[in-house]
């Protein structure tokens, strides 16, 4: 939770005088333990309003800075609605969810209209004016009875103070009717893509307890993915040999991380991803950890014999005899606390996670010859790919080139459907498997 410097060092001289007026009660706090304590609460606000505003600008580009003005807040608001509601920004602004006005944007303002853009405008008008004034009273908020507090204001306020869109804190000592500073207004939009389901999306971190067992539940609830017209159009490109591979993938399971903290790692097997986990723990690297369901599709050459299918594993026939594979697989995202954290993953890989001879020991279980990892922002050591990816509705469907292939790739996706839109950005991969592209095995 945010806290103001102010209140912190009052809640802080407030803690030091009971421990000195009570110094024998049961549980009474040194001054060093007071002291600590408010040194983490003040760390732990400046580590969520550096994420709310990292989130903000990394997702949807938008730059705020010192007290924010009527037209930034309804701009950017537009742009984060526009963006979770599929909506072009002019749509969305024309929606007028920030009430035009000549006048300085005021917190309370700023709020409210936050309030709309989260869809609770019916849960605040749900409260009455003393469900409102008491709300307000137990956040330390005074509730103003001239006009420029109205009633709807108030009740705007207290929705937002229950549901966590603002604290107490930041609304408390006349700030309310105050100017809006760029960390409130990231905090504030950050909060309407939270509660739509598109601020950052993770099972937990590797250092929580029960990360093991929400690993295992995401993993067995996981299954093979569908996706119709789009499975179409790479299954043909399969056929035609056009790529030897893709991945279908459910975008509801973006993580939303930040690129340049996240690498993403990708296999078949469930003990594998909980001893990586293990290991990240021992080794002291903590993350942020996103489990997304991914299957795998290839060719299985019919020389290989029969295929064994299962509900993780199906094939289908084609027309000359060899066959579709079909595979459960997963990605496992990790955001780490620094880019130094996210540097120190390789060597741990390359050490534990390498298969490098058939008889090798001291492995992960199920460690592969080609680990498969990757991040959207440059790291030394990692050389670069091209993803070739097709979206319809929530899936994608996606294929990774050499760079002097994606042309061709992409021309032969607008041969088999000169409709289909190609996306393609480069990336940065592990050696052995941009040698795997190369044709290596190992």
């Amino acid at each position: 939770m945010i806290q103001s410097k102010k209140w912190l060092q009052m809640s802080a001289s407030a803690v030091l005088l009971a421990a000195i007026a009570w110094p024998q009660a049961a549980g009474a706090a040194s001054p060093s333990d007071a002291a600590a304590a408010v040194v983490s609460s003040t760390q732990q606000a400046s580590s969520a309003a550096a994420e709310w505003s990292a989130f903000v600008k990394q997702q949807y580009g938008i730059e705020l800075a010192g007290a924010v003005s009527r037209e930034q807040y309804a701009a950017a608001l537009s742009k984060v609605v526009a963006n979770i509601s599929g909506k072009s920004e002019k749509e969305a602004a024309a929606q007028a969810i920030l009430t035009p006005g000549a006048g300085p944007l005021r917190l309370v303002d700023a709020i409210g209209a936050a309030v709309k853009a989260a869809d609770l405008k019916e849960l605040a008008d749900t409260y009455s004016e003393q469900k409102a004034k008491a709300v307000l009273q137990k956040a330390g908020v005074a509730y103003p009875t001239d006009a420029s507090f109205s009633l709807q204001n108030a009740r705007e306020l207290a929705a937002a103070l229950d549901t966590g869109l603002v604290t107490g804190s930041q609304v408390r000592d006349g700030k309310a009717t105050g100017a809006v500073t760029a960390d409130v207004a990231y905090q504030l939009l950050a909060k309407v893509a939270e509660t739509s389901g598109h601020y950052k999306n993770y099972l937990g971190t590797v250092s929580e307890d029960g990360i093991y067992g929400k690993l295992a539940h995401a993993w067995y609830e996981s299954q093979l993915i569908k996706a119709g017209e789009l499975q179409q159009i790479v299954d043909t490109a399969l056929k035609q040999g056009l790529i030897t591979g893709y991945n279908l993938k459910d975008t509801a399971y973006d993580p939303h991380f930040d690129p340049e903290r996240t690498i993403t790692y990708g296999h078949s097997d469930l003990s594998h991803a909980i001893q990586l986990i293990g290991l990240l723990n021992r080794e002291g690297i903590d993350a942020k950890v996103q489990f997304e369901p991914k299957t795998s599709a290839f060719i299985y050459l019919k020389e290989w014999g029969e295929p064994v299918q299962t509900d993780d594993y199906q094939v289908v026939q084609i027309e000359n005899g060899n066959y579709i594979a079909y595979a459960k697989e997963y990605d496992l995202s990790f955001e780490f606390a620094s880019v130094d954290e996210k540097k120190r993953f390789q060597p741990l890989i390359l050490q534990y996670a390498k298969k490098n001879s058939e008889d090798a020991t001291g492995l992960l279980k199920g460690s592969w010859w080609q680990p498969l990892y990757h991040s959207r922002t440059e790291l030394a050591d990692y050389p670069v790919i091209t993803n070739n990816l097709i979206k319809q509705g929530r899936f994608l469907a996606q294929s990774f080139s050499l760079n002097d292939q994606s042309a061709k790739v992409v021309e032969g996706f607008n041969k088999i459907d000169d409709k289909v839109a190609v996306e393609t950005y480069r990336f940065w991969v592990d050696q052995p498997f941009y040698n795997y592209l190369l044709g290596d095995y190992k």
